[in-house]
């Protein structure tokens, strides 16, 4: 599995995303609704961000995930992750790490100090993925209305 930085309104990121959608609504807890909302590309460009889709060996586009610039926190700054999604016949193979270890570097490499995202309690896959990651639970950072935690971690070594 490779990892390649693609514009977030390229078509290929664009349908991975929209996989992404369709399958968060459709686990969406019954009586809520998920409001799926289409990154704004330019804040997946460099360095604001950037916007990684995942290639299988085979060369099928298995999955995405991004980075973008957002406020300083009281360290400096931070960067946030955003759709990070593997296709379901990819999973458990380590690719989610591989993925978040990939967005990480570069925050890193931009001078990021802290790494945060949000995330909803039924993606359980995600927040055992981000545990064992080092993120650890923090304060709302934003009003998300599909979000119900929030994580963060130190990128200072």
């Amino acid at each position: 599995m490779s990892l390649l930085p693609i514009p977030a309104d390229d078509p290929r990121a664009l349908a991975l995303l929209t996989e992404y959608f369709e399958m968060r609504g459709e686990v969406f807890p019954k009586g809520q609704t998920y409001r799926p909302v289409f990154p704004d590309a330019s804040a997946f460009s460099p360095p604001a961000g950037v916007f990684l889709i995942a290639v299988d060996d085979e060369g099928n586009e298995v999955g995405c995930g991004g980075i973008r610039r957002i406020a300083d926190g009281p360290d400096g700054v931070r960067y946030e992750v955003k759709h990070l999604y593997l296709a379901p016949e990819t999973r458990r193979r380590g690719w989610g790490r591989v993925l978040l270890e990939g967005l990480e570097a570069q925050a890193r490499e931009w001078g990021a100090v802290d790494l945060v995202l949000d995330t909803h309690h039924t993606l359980e896959a995600a927040g055992r993925l981000y545990a064992r990651t080092g993120f650890i639970a923090i304060e709302p950072y934003n009003d998300n209305p599909n979000a119900t935690r929030w994580y963060g971690k130190s990128l200072r070594a």
